[in-house]
Formats: structure tokens, C-alpha cells, sequence
């Protein structure tokens, strides 16, 4: 994966938490929160002093965190947000709530669930789709007031390196046809990475406009690679902890995307070593098919469609 010739951490020794500045005065929402990469992110935000709503489904174990994280770090600034990203309605109240602060300077769409068997919601979305784009479509739409209310608002998509391999079927959302688990999350990551360059495409004519800056944690070993299904979760868990890296690496990507002043809309964050999955964050280039501009119209005219929630409905 080619490093862009955007901002490049690596020339100065490899960007890490240690090297973010002070967060006072800002306000993050972190979805999926409660472990893996959003829990470091959002226990390394709250180290540095940021106000961190933690958006996660399970609020006793969000709770749980917010106290850990209290007591870990005096005086940090942390709540929970209840929102389930499979549930509309959730999404909405969630909304609603987070929208009544003051501001949100960063929203990092960071959950997702990887390699599960086939299923699919309500609205007829397959189950990766739905919860690691869709919900966050909707949730970034509903927190656009919020977010326009700070002074320079970043959106952070967590995207994966395999999306380069994902299709997206708009015909099909339901994976009625062939149906593999790995090309599923594959297809799921690619939506994260083509709304991600479609709202920066967006936001460049917007009077105020919301930075949409991607990041991909390279190869990471997180409890997600513990919850898939089958034989293919049984080779990831294993595969994870021979092969990936820690969780605190896995998180610096979109700890720098969602911190690094002067990023630019488009920007994409991903890991320096080789092939990029492991490393120190770098801004890297995107594929080709994430930032292709028709595919980016179809998919949030989908989304739209799918979630009953406009980008304006707030």
C-alpha cells in the first residue's frame, strides 16, 4: 500500500499516543467503545484530557469502562450513549442525546462485528452491511447538527484493508445469492471507505464543512476476531494471535485520523509497514474503487433508502 504524499509520521520515528497533543475542550463520540480498537481510542482521548461520549449497545458494560476509565485517569471526562446501530430508532435517540451538547468536535465510527453466518435485518440489509456501514450512515447524518456546531468537526470511518477486495452489490444488500462471511465484511468495509470519500467529496463545497478523514488498523488483534462464526472464526482467533498486532497499534490509525491537526478531507490513514498491515499511522493512498464518485452517489442514495434517514433530517 503506497504512502500518499500527505502528512507521513514515519520520517519523524512512527507516530504514537504519546505524541497527541492535549484534547481539552473537545468532545469525541466513539462508537463500539466498550473493547478493541474503540476502547483504546477512546481510553487514550479521555487520557488526554477530551471530553469521550462512549456510543456502545451494552451500557453496563460501557459503564463499566467510563468508571475503569475514571479511575485510571482522575478528573477524565467520560460518558455513555445507549445506541444500537442495528436499530434505527436507537440510532435516533442516541441522536437526539448526543445532540444536545454544546458540540462535537470528532465523531470516530469505529464499531462493526466481522464473519458471521448469514442474516439479515428488518429493512432487508445483510447483517455486516447494516451495523458497520448503515448504522453509522445514519448516526453521522443525525449528528450533523452537533457536529456543525464546532469549530472545525471531523468524521473518522474505520474502514479495513480489505475492502480493496470488497464488492458491493446495491441490487442485493440482502446477499440472497452466494453468501461467504469474509466477503460479506469485505463488502461492509468498502461501503465504510466509499461513504468516507463520498461525504469529503460532499462537505468540499459546504460553507462549514465536516473533515471526512478514513483510517484502517492494518491486521489487529481485537475481540472481534474472536466472535466470528464457523471455521473461519476459529481460523481468525487463531490467526490473530499468531500474526496481529496488539490492539494499541491496531488503534493509533484512527487515534491520529480523529486528532492530527491539518488533515485534509480524504485523507486516509493506515499503518507503514509492509502492505499495511502493521505499523505506525501514515497516510496512505485509497483504492481506486472507494473514491469512485458514481459508486459514492449510488451508495448513499441506497442508504438513504435503507435507513429512512436523509443527510439534512436533524
Amino acid at each position: 500500500m503506497p504512502t500518499d504524499s500527505g502528512t507521513n509520521a514515519s520520517r519523524q520515528g512512527g507516530w504514537t499516543a504519546d505524541r497527541m497533543a492535549a484534547q481539552e475542550g473537545r468532545t469525541f463520540v466513539v462508537t463500539g467503545a466498550t473493547s478493541g480498537l474503540g476502547l483504546v481510542t477512546a481510553r487514550e482521548l479521555a487520557a488526554h484530557g477530551g471530553r469521550v461520549l462512549l456510543a456502545v449497545r451494552d451500557a453496563a458494560r460501557g459503564e463499566a469502562v467510563a468508571s475503569t476509565l475514571r479511575r485510571t485517569y482522575p478528573g477524565a471526562d467520560v460518558e455513555v450513549r445507549r445506541v444500537d446501530l442495528l436499530d434505527v430508532d436507537s440510532i435516533r435517540r442516541a441522536a437526539a442525546e448526543i445532540g444536545e451538547e454544546e458540540s462535537v468536535d470528532v465523531l470516530v465510527n469505529n464499531a462493526g462485528i466481522s464473519m458471521v453466518e448469514h442474516s439479515v435485518t428488518a429493512q432487508g440489509a445483510e447483517r455486516h452491511l447494516a451495523a458497520n456501514h448503515l448504522g453509522h450512515f445514519a448516526l453521522t447524518a443525525l449528528l450533523e447538527p452537533v457536529l456543525r456546531r464546532s469549530p472545525a468537526p471531523r468524521v473518522v470511518s474505520v474502514t479495513s484493508y480489505l475492502h480493496e477486495k470488497g464488492e458491493l452489490d446495491l441490487d442485493d444488500v440482502a446477499w440472497s445469492r452466494k453468501y461467504t462471511p469474509l466477503a460479506a465484511y469485505s463488502a461492509s468495509k468498502l461501503a465504510n471507505a466509499v461513504f468516507g470519500a463520498e461525504l469529503a467529496r460532499r462537505e468540499r463545497s459546504s460553507p462549514s464543512p465536516i473533515t471526512s478523514v478514513l483510517a484502517h488498523p492494518g491486521y489487529s488483534n481485537t475481540p472481534m476476531q474472536s466472535k466470528g462464526d464457523g471455521l473461519m472464526g476459529i481460523a481468525m482467533r487463531v490467526s490473530g494471535r499468531l500474526f496481529a498486532q496488539s490492539p494499541e497499534m491496531g488503534a493509533l490509525p484512527q487515534l491520529f485520523a480523529a486528532t492530527e491537526p491539518g488533515l485534509a478531507g480524504g485523507s486516509y490513514v493506515g499503518p507503514d509497514g509492509r502492505g499495511g498491515r502493521s505499523g505506525h499511522p501514515v497516510t496512505v493512498r485509497l483504492s481506486a474503487v472507494a473514491r469512485d464518485p458514481e459508486l459514492g452517489r449510488r451508495l448513499w442514495e441506497r442508504s438513504q433508502q435503507l435507513t429512512g434517514v436523509r443527510w439534512g433530517d436533524a
